[in-house]
């Protein structure tokens, strides 16, 4: 082979050998290429979709508004609601609880409408237990606005000085709806009523008059068992123990002579006086009898506030005109002003005491027989 054919060949390899080098270069600049490309291609995917996507949402914006604010703002009735439904708030029942039961009597459109508006108005923790009347079909803001107590559905009973227990137990069952004979039954099983051991099992003097507001379900026993609780606070207050001690007398005589006081006295400033009256009467040597028409009339169970001849002549333990010393028990449930009268009795000698003014109510006190046959005969001139 001469030198040309040798050039020839080795030109020939050379350019083989470049354009093979080029072609493998090529192939790895088009796969490069290739590869942006396809880079390129998974990126721009994504990027579509999440294009696509926000036209979609963009698109149904007003849609889900809709469905976010049926899940943030609960259902909920406007007004104020028509019809009428009692709905009890029982005792521990949270809020969510009576949002609960206002839901399903239909009271409200959804608890948690009436959850919010508590919770705007402060007053999750105000909701106190007892039953409401209230309407169908309530905005909760109105719901909320009639749970408070001064719409609690509650029995006011005004219990007046000086009533005598059975008057007490009819106003009571008249009052509240319920059965006298449930109150009657009540007030002779005492047992559970918390009455003061020197009350000796009695109610009768011990049911403290007072204005009582009673919910729906109270029962006869629980609003006896109040009465007596008031009275147990008043007794504490004034030491009526430790003042009985003082005056020699039994805390149940002094209640005794408190009823005594509150159904003879016309007014408030005459019966420190009578109660004074009693204690001399009770001191006097010899005894003297009390003599009061006042007991007279509770053996008789009559309501005169004189006696006549012939009633005096009872043979009964709460007739004063035939027994000595005290009654064995109360007359009336007497009020905090006759206690403390009787705790505190006036000074003085006076041994009897005449209403001779019926209209006015004015008592007159006598220390003599002689000063009381005269206000007699003034009291029969008024007209008594």
């Amino acid at each position: 082979m001469n030198e040309l054919d040798l050039n020839t060949l080795l030109g020939a390899e050379d350019d083989e050998g470049s354009s093979r080098r080029r072609t493998r270069a090529s192939g790895k600049r088009s796969g490069r290429r290739r590869r942006r490309r396809r880079n390129r291609g998974g990126f721009v995917a994504p990027l579509l979709a999440f294009v696509v996507l926000a036209g979609i949402i963009g698109g149904g914006g007003y849609y889900g508004y809709l469905w976010l604010s049926d899940a943030l703002v609960p259902d909920d009735y406007s007004g104020q609601g028509t019809g009428e439904v009692v709905i009890e708030i029982k005792q521990g029942q949270s809020a969510s609880e009576v949002a609960q039961e206002l839901e399903r009597q239909g009271v409200v459109a959804s608890a948690r409408a009436f959850t919010n508006a508590v919770g705007n108005a402060n007053k999750s923790a105000s909701l106190q237990p007892g039953e409401y009347k209230m309407r169908k079909k309530m905005s909760a803001a109105s719901a909320v606005a009639l749970l408070v107590p001064e719409n609690m559905l509650l029995a006011r009973v005004t219990l007046e000085e000086g009533l005598r227990l059975s008057v007490a137990l009819s106003k009571l069952a008249e009052e509240t709806g319920k059965p006298v004979k449930e109150f009657t039954a009540a007030a002779k099983d005492t047992e559970d009523l918390d009455l003061p051991s020197y009350a000796k099992g009695k109610l009768e003097g011990y049911a403290f008059p007072a204005t009582y507001e009673f919910q729906p379900k109270t029962t006869p026993k629980e609003m006896l068992g109040t009465m007596v609780k008031r009275f147990n606070q008043t007794a504490d207050q004034m030491d009526l123990e430790g003042g009985a001690k003082s005056l020699g007398h039994t805390p149940h005589e002094i209640v005794v002579i408190a009823s005594i006081v509150q159904a003879e006295a016309g007014r408030r400033e005459d019966m420190a006086k009578i109660a004074r009256v009693i204690y001399n009467r009770l001191d006097r040597k010899p005894p003297m009898k009390l003599q009061m028409d006042s007991t007279t009339m509770y053996a008789l169970n009559k309501f005169r506030t004189k006696a006549t001849f012939a009633e005096t002549k009872t043979k009964h333990p709460y007739n004063t005109y035939y027994v000595n010393g005290l009654p064995p028990g109360a007359i009336t449930n007497p009020g905090d002003h006759a206690i403390e009268a009787a705790l505190n009795p006036a000074k003085g000698s006076w041994l009897y005491f005449v209403a001779t003014n019926p209209k006015s109510n004015i008592t007159e006190f006598a220390t003599t027989d002689a000063e009381f046959q005269q206000l007699e005969a003034k009291l029969r001139a008024n007209g008594g």
